[in-house]
């Protein structure tokens, strides 16, 4: 009766190996979703939705993507770590992935060891900008007046990456800069156009549309490189100030995904951001596309942590 169970099981487990190599090797037989931790219509969704319409070409299965905003993206995130490791359920994350550990007091999984990071797609540098009626038409005569009187710059939110960037640039140039955080980009942008917050950090597609309306003043971007989008405006560090900030996005599963679902996936999300079609959409968003793998991609993540814990750190944001 032993032998007789043992084969059994033997066998129930021999059977139960293959159907999963069998799933594996004809994966995706049905459609997949894509997790947002922000709302449909923004940067973001604009993104997953390029990204997984060029995917469901290359795999034959659509990808979809599933907005489940709130709580700083870590309701979706939350999310995808107790789906199933099936490759399935993906997400596109962002810079708040880095960021949520260090504002939040206690997040429901583990930033680094829940997920497996499949490649990264690009980022979108900030631009900062100045309300009109703001007596500076550069960063320096900027820095000049906020050492004279209080500046204030708005944020889509307390840690996040608007809100560091100028936090950095304060004490960088012991400048008074005040930070307003707002409850998202939308009732930011509107008091920064009404003048009742005088400068912010922004999204390129935003910034441009508003300083061609002369509704605002681009003054610089921060990044490492003059950007297409704003080709007459200068880096932060040619301001003087080198900061660099930017809204980046990358795909990732749950921890325990097999690796060879992992394989499909980076490799056609590789070749989906070779697509001249891609690459032109995302240079009308002004974001800059920087294709990466897993292991590199797992890399800059654990290196965003380390970063943006530092910089927690050193200007004194307590979690909330």
């Amino acid at each position: 009766m032993k032998r007789l169970l043992g084969g059994l099981l033997a066998a129930a487990m021999i059977c139960t190996v293959s159907g999963q190599a069998v799933a594996q090797s004809d994966y995706p037989n049905k459609p997949v979703r894509v997790l947002i931790g922000f709302p449909v219509g923004g940067l973001l969704d604009t993104v997953a939705r390029i990204v997984g319409e060029e995917m469901s070409t290359i795999m034959g299965q659509q990808f979809l993507v599933d907005a489940r905003g709130g709580a700083g993206g870590s309701i979706a995130t939350s999310a995808l770590a107790t789906s199933q490791p099936d490759g399935y359920t993906l997400m596109m994350v962002n810079d708040n992935h880095a960021l949520n550990p260090w504002s939040m007091k206690s997040l429901p999984y583990d930033s680094k060891k829940d997920f497996t990071f499949i490649g990264f797609v690009g980022y979108t540098p900030l631009v900062f900008v100045a309300h009109p009626d703001v007596p500076a038409s550069d960063v320096k005569s900027l820095v000049e007046l906020a050492r004279k009187q209080p500046v204030t710059y708005g944020s889509v939110g307390p840690g996040s990456s608007s809100h560091l960037v100028g936090e950095l640039l304060a004490r960088a140039t012991k400048a008074d800069f005040q930070h307003v955080p707002y409850r998202g980009g939308a009732p930011a942008m509107t008091d920064l156009l009404a003048g009742h917050v005088k400068t912010m950090f922004l999204s390129p597609v935003i910034g441009l549309r508003n300083i061609e309306a002369k509704k605002l003043k681009g003054l610089a971007i921060a990044a490492d490189a003059r950007l297409s989008l704003l080709p007459d405006l200068p880096t932060m560090a040619e301001a003087g100030y080198p900061l660099e900030a930017s809204y980046w996005f990358g795909l990732m599963a749950p921890a325990k995904t097999p690796p060879e679902v992992i394989a499909k996936l980076e490799k056609a999300l590789l070749q989906a951001l070779k697509a001249p079609a891609v690459l032109k959409r995302f240079a009308q968003l002004g974001a800059v596309v920087k294709p990466q793998g897993s292991k590199e991609f797992t890399a800059y993540v654990n290196e965003e942590l380390d970063r943006w814990e530092k910089v927690f750190k050193e200007v004194g944001i307590k979690p909330n």
